[in-house]
């Protein structure tokens, strides 16, 4: 925890934010007042559509058309920033306010290397020579800790990972020491190792120079970790205001007890022996190498994605794949659904290799394993109604249209949306929804084994703790088999009766979730324990 000051740098007062006419509701934001303090973390917490995120654009000048702020203050440094023109507010973004963003590959310039990214904040602010510039922003690298910053400062976003990439964002928005930093969502979609690096850098660099920092997020996890004081958010209002302790440990508002209560807990499954259950899929000595041939300046590169992987899953079990971000767990869960081809090794399906299966007859098989994929909005086209997305599977396999679609509804309303959804388009649902329509959609060829790849990692704590639930529901309902791919070990214990942990492409550690969750071997498996978020923070108990 921050010390706190009393000097005000923000100060929002009775602000209201009008959404377009045809919206879920008229305000985005609804009377909010709060204030953020010189060398203070203030979390704002809430779930998608909390609006959250919506003030903090305000702040910036950056509401999206037709969207606009109808009444109320925003005061920084004294001045109104609602009454500001955009010449203006152009001088305060990067100067006296930084921002980073949840999703930094769409936030940096793909054709730009990352050294002339961060050199043009300067250039926006006229600010320093082009040489100078380079400099500082080889010295912004080496301050946020990015490896090989010589190296990185050459290198084009997409040849960073993403905790790289988020690193460049927090050096940007750093570069020209603003009062306040907003940090929108920034470690969301991050392995929980790479979170805790970002959340210690950001804390780290707000004490060592003394800023203001808003930052927003949907996870208590992270509240526990990082913050001073906390505004908790719901259809655009604030619910509970106080010192991050007392919410924590006493929260006074039912809604935010429930959003703590969504955190997944320390507790584990009780053991269930699947020992004496035969194994419907068999992974031996699984091999997979990516190969890039290379160019005129750059080496051609070899990655062993995965390197002699064997496990075994039964019927009606749960195997939990957790690692960070290279560690194979995905390509683990694309070759086992056959999107990959293994290199080598044997993938046996209730005794069927499917490695070796080709064409029809690999087609013939193939509805026995289903995937839910990560983002749902990206793996829907959002010209197809989502009944018609659903039923296309079955279609493709021989049911009549008219059976299909039935089919599709009796599906959406097995994952909690309803039947009449089927008419709709992916755009018209919520990220949770949207995630409850790909399990219906992996449901609709009925397969015996599920694989989720990273399928609740973008979502708000309580959908995330509603999508397991379901899962866990439908499995014993179908008596399916789950592959569940995760980074984050917390997760996978929730749901998991089993959990193997991967590190660069191989095995390090396997075993019941009990024993890796609460006594594990290797200090790869309590690396990743130590940093889930708010892990050792004082929360209040939970039914």
């Amino acid at each position: 925890m921050t010390d706190v000051t009393t000097e005000t740098v923000l100060s929002i007062r009775e602000l209201s934010i009008a959404l377009p006419k045809g919206a879920d509701r008229a305000l985005a934001v609804e009377g909010v007042s709060y204030e953020v303090m010189r060398g203070e973390i203030m979390c704002v917490v809430g779930e998608s559509g909390s609006g959250k995120s919506m003030a903090a654009n305000a702040i910036m000048g950056l509401l999206p058309k037709g969207v606009s702020a109808t009444q109320g203050e925003v005061l920084f440094e004294g001045q109104d920033l609602l009454a500001v023109t955009e010449k203006q507010h152009r001088t305060l973004r990067g100067l006296k306010i930084g921002m980073i963003f949840q999703e930094p590959m769409t936030a940096l310039n793909p054709l730009m290397r990352v050294g002339a990214q961060i050199a043009e904040v300067f250039e926006a602010h006229g600010q320093l020579t082009p040489k100078e510039r380079q400099a500082r922003a080889l010295e912004l690298l080496i301050e946020v800790g990015i490896p090989q910053p010589e190296k990185a400062i050459r290198a084009y976003p997409f040849e960073l990972s993403g905790g790289q990439r988020q690193r460049v964002m927090i050096a940007m928005a750093l570069a020209l020491e603003p009062t306040l930093l907003i940090a929108d969502e920034p470690t969301t979609a991050l392995d929980v190792t790479t979170q805790a690096q970002i959340l210690a850098l950001i804390r780290d660099l707000q004490q060592r120079r003394g800023m203001a920092v808003m930052f927003i997020t949907h996870d208590f996890g992270v509240v526990a970790e990082i913050a001073s004081r906390v505004c908790v958010m719901r259809h655009g209002k604030i619910v509970e205001l106080g010192d991050a302790r007392s919410v924590l440990e006493n929260p006074q508002d039912a809604y935010t007890q429930a959003l703590i209560a969504a955190i997944p807990s320390n507790a584990v499954p009780p053991h269930r022996d699947t020992d004496q259950v035969a194994p419907l899929l068999e992974i031996k000595g699984l091999q997979k190498v990516f190969r890039s041939r290379g160019g005129w300046f750059k080496p051609a590169r070899e990655v062993h994605a995965l390197n002699d992987v064997s496990l075994t899953l039964a019927r009606g079990e749960t195997v939990g794949i957790v690692g960070e971000s290279g560690s194979g767990k995905s390509t683990l869960g694309r070759c086992v659904v056959r999107l990959e081809h293994p290199d080598s090794g044997e993938l046996l399906l209730d005794g069927v290799n499917l490695s070796q299966l080709k064409g029809d007859a690999l087609r013939r098989e193939r509805h026995r394993v289903q995937m839910i994929f990560q983002d749902p909005y990206a793996s829907l086209n959002p010209r197809t109604k989502v009944g018609m997305a659903i039923a296309q599977g079955p279609m493709a396999n021989g049911t009549p249209k008219a059976a299909a679609l039935k089919q599709a509804g009796e599906l959406l309303d097995m994952v909690g949306l309803g039947a009449s959804a089927v008419e709709r388009y992916p755009h018209e649902f919520s990220g949770g929804q949207r995630q409850r329509i790909g399990i219906a959609r992996a449901l609709a060829l009925n397969p015996e084994l599920i694989v989720a790849d990273e399928a609740v990692s973008a979502l708000d704590v309580s959908i995330q703790a509603q999508v397991l639930e379901l899962l866990e529901e439908l499995k014993q309902r179908l008596s399916l088999s789950l592959l569940f791919i995760t980074h984050d070990l917390r997760v996978a214990a929730q749901l998991c009766d089993r959990i193997v942990v991967m590190q660069y492409g191989r095995i390090v550690e396997q075993g019941s979730a009990e024993q890796i969750f609460l006594a594990p071997r290797e200090a790869y498996t309590q690396d990743l324990l130590d940093a889930i978020p708010g892990r050792e923070a004082p929360v209040a108990a939970t039914a």
